[in-house]
């Protein structure tokens, strides 16, 4: 059993549940094919590196398996042909090196799935209140200092 990690962008045109769809019938492909998914990144909405087919942005996922290397070319062949996947890429992990940061990456993936998630902080942040050097002038003189300097012209009284 080889390692496997596999990336792919769904286009973003698509509504939550048809991504969530076309994700789902990737997993399918990928287990029905003797694999074992392992760990599941959605690593949601991105800017694209450059446009592909007019899109700007894609919706990334990034599945770790475990699987022969001969199931390998029936899941490329689903990914080639499903329109809604503008791109994808699959990494082959081999040395025991690069298996073990697969593990670490699988497993990473795994405890932040799992731990909760931090509730938003209400308290407003801290702000230092200027120093008396540093202190900007009051609006009013600045207003004074940047007001145009118009003299009046006399005034003719009418006899």
């Amino acid at each position: 059993m080889k390692h496997y990690e596999l990336l792919f962008v769904v286009k973003p045109t698509l509504t939550e549940e048809e991504t969530k769809a076309k994700f789902d019938f990737i997993k399918d492909v990928v287990e029905k094919n003797g694999c074992e998914i392992k760990a599941v990144k959605d690593m949601g909405v991105r800017k694209l590196a450059y446009e592909i087919e007019k899109h700007e942005r894609g919706h990334y996922f990034v599945l770790y398996f475990v699987g022969p290397a001969s199931s390998i070319e029936e899941i490329l062949r689903n990914l080639r042909l499903t329109e809604e996947i503008i791109r994808f890429l699959n990494i082959k992990f081999e040395k025991k090196k690069e298996i073990a940061q697969w593990e670490k990456l699988a497993k990473a993936t795994i405890e932040k799935k799992a731990a909760p998630k931090a509730e938003p902080k209400t308290e407003a942040p801290k702000t230092e209140a200027p120093k008396k050097e540093e202190e900007a002038p009051a609006v009013e003189e600045v207003a004074k200092e940047e007001a145009p300097k118009t003299e009046e012209a006399p005034k003719e009284d009418a006899e």
